[in-house]
């Protein structure tokens, strides 16, 4: 039995207790850290993080080609690793472990050195509809290059694939079924044994991500009878850089080399050619992340009790933060769940009814909570559920309801504070890209209004108080010609020249935010010569303001692809 506390959990990972934003006051807001982003990542626990710099300080060396003890040693930690995983997914065979970058790269051999193999034209590929692009964009580069055909495999309103097409949508023409054992968005447990039995059943090849599942589900790979198992580490506790490849033998024995170079020949000569090495270092070419795969054993000795010890209170701590959290959320009446039900893993994707949902991830961000906004690498589900994004927000164990209180109670308010800003925008703000010129430029009045704030919180509600006051672009000039490429929202601009050579932007987006940067980007660019455009030192201006420091880097290269376009209009 493996004794699970949820606070003595917390106290393992030196980030969450460094940032520990104990007393939830949001006067306080730029203090702590409410971390609900572990679906992208997960904190690591102080053993993994000693194991990477010991393996530094005490181990460094290559491993396998050495003949010097200390390779010696890093290879039997390297290797000692493998073991571990193999044991931690049940795989029969140690050469079935193969090492990657992450379940990205795995996918990617898988269809590089076996599907773009193996495919004709006419042959087909069925993924499911909300699936990761990494489980998608590569089996859409092999379809191009082999004339394969990808099927789709819809989800049922509770967002679990619907088991009741999969007769039509798997067939004799099926060479491949790749779907995840969780999706990053929707969060539930898909029916996959039915999948890997119905694409058995056609002589198919199944391909299971299961990026999001490890840190949730003991995964027996044996039991599941799957063809391909992939994963990442980072998702588990673990490093960055480290993926695994599980494949059956006769199948990892059938592929070509993903790459080419050291570790992966036995012999090379420019006059009888190259003969590979067994498995499984015929896949892994080159110098491996030889830290990264030590440090991954120690993320399996930290994980793996948890998941499968009997008394299962890890998994019940789990289940019950979903409860709590999706209780919680039901309760705010403008937020909208993207599919029916409560999650399997806490992981919980909505819209929120009147706000735009960079505009709430940024402004919870500045009460210093951290979640997910956007499409989360899943285009394809967010066109089949007519949504152009949503937030996100995913948990893991050592995150606690008093955190969750604090979440709900921000955004709670942001949803309130909504009506406030329509009521209160400041007089001050007169600084549209319509407004008659003065002695004072409107730029100038930017950097006089931000000059008077202090803090980051507040810098924030100004440009949102900005976005409320941008004239709203007509609908009809909404199209590809002034849609600009590179925002992270949807985002628009187009221009008007006077007879004097001078520019007028016009602009709008769907989130405020990027509305309130707009105005602050026009304000500098409005009533100007295509000269006196080129000649305005945005970066500047821009440091006047403090805004790059603070935007996240998306946001900052949204906001650039926002001058970019300016300057392009402005030749």
């Amino acid at each position: 039995m493996t004794f699970f506390d949820p606070q003595l959990f917390r106290q393992q990972f030196p980030l969450l207790v460094d940032n520990d934003k104990s007393n939830f006051e949001k006067s306080d807001s730029n203090t702590g850290l409410i971390y609900f982003d572990n679906a992208a990542t997960t904190q690591k626990p102080k053993q993994v993080i000693d194991s990477q710099q010991g393996y530094y300080q005490e181990l460094n060396a290559n491993v396998h080609r050495a003949s010097h003890q200390l390779s010696t040693k890093a290879t039997i930690a390297f290797e000692n690793a493998r073991a571990l995983t193999q044991k931690f997914i049940n795989a029969q065979h140690i050469n079935q472990i193969i090492w990657s970058k992450g379940a990205t790269e795995s996918i990617n051999i898988i269809t590089h050195s076996l599907a773009r193999n193996t495919l004709k034209q006419g042959d087909e590929i069925v993924l499911c509809v909300s699936e990761h692009h990494a489980n998608i964009v590569p089996w859409q580069i092999v379809a191009e290059q082999t004339g394969a055909i990808i099927k789709v495999l819809p989800i049922n309103a509770l967002g679990y694939l619907d088991v009741n097409q999969l007769d039509k949508v798997i067939t004799e023409k099926t060479k491949f079924v790749a779907c995840a054992h969780i999706s990053n968005v929707i969060g539930k447990i898909n029916p996959i044994s039915l999948i890997i039995e119905k694409a058995k059943s056609v002589g198919a090849i199944s391909v299971i991500d299961g990026a999001q599942a490890v840190a949730h589900v003991n995964i027996d790979v044996q039991a599941l009878d799957c063809d391909f198992y992939v994963f990442s580490a980072h998702k588990m506790y673990g490093p960055t850089g480290v993926g695994v490849l599980y494949g059956k033998q006769a199948l990892l024995e059938s592929m070509s080399p993903y790459q080419g170079g050291g570790e992966m020949i036995k012999t090379v000569s420019f006059i009888n050619g190259v003969t590979y090495n067994t498995l499984p270092f015929k896949l892994e070419a080159g110098t491996p992340n030889i830290a990264g795969v030590v440090t991954f054993a120690e993320s399996i000795k930290f994980l793996s009790p948890l998941l499968t010890s009997v008394d299962n209170n890890y998994a019940l701590y789990e289940k019950s933060l979903i409860d709590y959290c999706y209780q919680a959320l039901s309760k705010i009446p403008q937020v909208t769940f993207i599919v029916e039900g409560a999650p399997d893993i806490p992981v919980f994707a909505f819209t929120v009814v009147g706000h735009h949902n960079q505009d709430l991830a940024i402004a919870l961000d500045a009460h210093g909570i951290a979640i997910r906004s956007g499409h989360h690498c899943a285009m394809p589900l967010m066109e089949t559920l007519s949504l152009r994004g949503c937030l996100r927000v995913s948990l893991a164990a050592y995150n606690t309801r008093a955190e969750v209180d604090y979440f709900i109670d921000c955004l709670q308010s942001l949803i309130n504070d909504n009506h406030t800003m329509d009521n209160n925008i400041e007089n001050n703000i007169v600084l549209l890209a319509d407004e008659p010129s003065t002695d004072t430029s409107a730029m100038d009045n930017i950097i006089t209004l931000f000059s008077k704030i202090k803090g980051w919180d507040g810098r924030h509600r100004e440009i949102m108080l900005l976005g409320k006051v941008l004239p709203r672009l007509d609908k009809d000039l909404r199209d590809e010609t002034t849609l600009i490429t590179g925002c992270e929202s949807l985002a628009w601009l187009a221009v008007n020249v006077s007879d004097t050579g001078r520019y007028t932007f016009t602009a709008d987006s769907d989130a405020k935010i990027i509305r309130g940067l707009l105005v602050i980007v026009l304000a500098a660019f409005n009533d100007k010569t295509a000269c006196e455009i080129q000649a305005i030192n945005i970066n500047h201006y821009f440091d006047k303001l403090g805004l790059m420091q603070h935007l996240s880097p998306s946001r900052g290269n949204g906001l650039l692809a926002i001058v970019e376009k300016v300057k392009c209009l402005a030749q």
